[in-house]
């Protein structure tokens, strides 16, 4: 079972008129500032946050109480002129959580009215995670020939294939910068990650890397996957045959 919290900026199109034209620069940087704290504050308990496009964040939020989500919220709302609203779900898999996070809001189940938060808090299951976490393989081979525009767009059509491709499996892709990729996954996308991972290779001549970690939490999650990523490097920087997927359990 996977517990998932979506926040989103309420009215965000209407206040950003209120600002005027000139009023870009001052959104990147709220934008930035918001991720940052929002960022801080779940991973203080344990948890991740994903940027779903500037104005939405996802956060895997295993073991997190409706308490633990209001408290995040009234530290927000001390710090910005915007409100956020938080809408909670939970499943076997993580796009299901993220469908009963939306049928919350939807339907406007509130947790807690004040607080803006609607949907279902899981506290009587068991709760787990798994991350698979990708990275490509010798970047910087491309860099050699290609300029980084160029190196951008074939990020971004990586990002949409694998977005794609992982949706079907249930599961959630986030572009967490650089040529890096995140999966919440769900055990039928970590048993396709090797088919992937040949497709791409085949299609795109591309070579990916995966690390999965599996966890309680997703920042535990994150940190095994992150070192299983390691784990791999080394195999390769040791000279020996290595595997483009390792897995660490919890």
């Amino acid at each position: 079972m996977i517990q998932l919290s979506i926040l989103k900026i309420i009215g965000y199109g209407p206040w950003t008129l209120t600002l005027g034209s000139d009023r870009e620069h001052a959104l990147q940087m709220l934008q930035a500032t918001l991720y940052k704290e929002v960022q801080k504050l779940f991973s203080e308990k344990n948890c991740l946050v994903f940027l779903n496009r500037a104005d939405e964040f996802f956060v895997v939020s295993n073991g997190l109480t409706l308490e633990d989500h209001i408290e995040i919220q009234k530290n927000l709302q001390k710090s910005f002129d915007v409100r956020l609203s938080i809408s909670i779900g939970y499943a076997d898999s993580p796009f299901e959580a993220n469908l009963k996070a939306y049928e919350g809001k939807i339907n406007e189940v509130f947790l807690s009215k004040e607080h803006i938060i609607f949907g279902f808090v899981d506290d009587k299951s068991e709760q787990k995670v798994s991350i698979m976490h990708f990275d490509v393989d010798n970047l910087t081979s491309r860099r050699k020939i290609n300029s980084p525009y160029e190196i951008t767009v074939t990020i971004f059509e990586l990002y949409a294939k694998m977005t794609k491709f992982f949706l079907k499996k249930d599961s959630l892709t986030f572009f967490m910068g650089g040529d890096n990729f995140m999966v919440v996954a769900s055990e039928q996308a970590k048993d396709s990650v090797k088919d992937f991972i040949k497709l791409i290779e085949k299609e795109d001549n591309i070579t990916l890397n995966c690390g999965i970690g599996n966890a309680k939490t997703s920042r535990e999650a994150v940190n095994l996957a992150t070192k299983s990523l390691d784990t791999i490097r080394e195999i390769r920087d040791s000279g020996k045959e290595k595997s483009h997927v390792y897995e660490l359990p919890c």
